[in-house]
């Protein structure tokens, strides 16, 4: 039976107290918007699912981008966050949040701006003695790539997160994740692996959001390694990788140049084959180029 004759019924509220996140949406006139890579998850069972991939945010300080209108921030506070610091750009998004932020008296802050050009640290303020920030995000897939090597080149390591659990498209998670010798391994896969143990904990398929992506895609956790061995500069690494992945058919001996007039002689210091390819290298190869290019350039 309808309201007066002539309303269609409300969905009765979720778990949390709050409308369901598909009537929020239908009440601000919200459309995901390609151009800022947006893809809504409206189940908040699976957002859930997804806070609790982080290992347990329950007294936690959880750092989110792109929340949208605020599907994974409601899981993340359900799940007994303490404290919830995001970043958005969209400004239509504000009023779905602040709604959130008056359910959870001072546990949601949310930043309007850009997370490229965010300065974390300051965002997060001063933190308990020992305590560092977990990262939890369905990552606008437009710049997903960028904000991880952002994370993950951070200085000084260890950095100011404990762990980080991020949503990508299922190919660029298996790019993370993928071994040598497998078309797969690149740039990615290096920085990932020599800073961190990444693993891919969940898959979800295109209808898992509104409105469904073109492709599927996989929540990756990755967990700081406290001490990258060997330990070398993240930005050589870097520009290691660069060269050697730039041109992947080449031979090291080759692609290398791009990097030194003398990859014969850094190949030899670091007891590689010039007549192998990147792809062939692990990562603590890489990592050993990258220390004898800093000791080469006296840094």
């Amino acid at each position: 039976m309808t309201r007066g004759g002539d309303e269609a019924p409300r969905e009765a509220q979720s778990t949390d107290g709050l409308p369901p996140l598909r009537q929020v949406i239908s009440d601000l006139g919200l459309k995901a918007k390609k151009s800022l890579g947006q893809n809504f998850i409206l189940d908040l069972n699976l957002t859930r699912r997804i806070a609790r991939a982080a290992g347990g945010v329950s007294g936690r300080t959880v750092v989110e981008v792109g929340p949208g209108p605020g599907g994974l921030t409601r899981a993340l506070l359900l799940e007994g966050a303490a404290r919830v610091v995001a970043i958005e750009r969209d400004e239509r998004c504000l009023p779905a949040l602040r709604q959130i932020a008056e359910r959870y008296p001072g546990r949601l802050q949310v930043h309007l701006g850009d997370a490229l050009e965010a300065d974390w640290p300051a965002l997060l303020g001063s933190a308990p003695p020992g305590e560092r920030a977990r990262i939890v995000a369905n990552l606008p897939y437009s710049v997903a790539t960028m904000l991880l090597i952002g994370w993950l080149e951070t200085e000084p390591w260890p950095p100011w997160y404990e762990r980080m659990v991020l949503m990508f498209q299922r190919e660029v998670a298996d790019r993370i994740v993928a071994g040598p010798g497998t078309k797969a391994y690149g740039r990615l896969a290096v920085i990932s692996q020599w800073r961190t143990r990444p693993r891919i904990v969940m898959s979800l398929k295109p209808d898992a959001f509104t409105p469904p992506p073109k492709v599927a895609s996989a929540v990756v956790e990755f967990s700081p390694r406290e001490s990258p061995d060997p330990p070398c500069s993240a930005k050589i690494l870097g520009e290691v990788t660069a060269a050697a992945f730039g041109q992947r058919r080449k031979m090291l001996r080759s692609s290398l140049k791009a990097l030194t007039p003398m990859p014969d002689l850094l190949l030899r210091e670091a007891g590689i084959a010039p007549e192998l390819r990147g792809e062939q290298l692990d990562v603590e190869d890489f990592a050993r180029l990258a220390v004898i290019v800093g000791r080469f350039r006296g840094s």
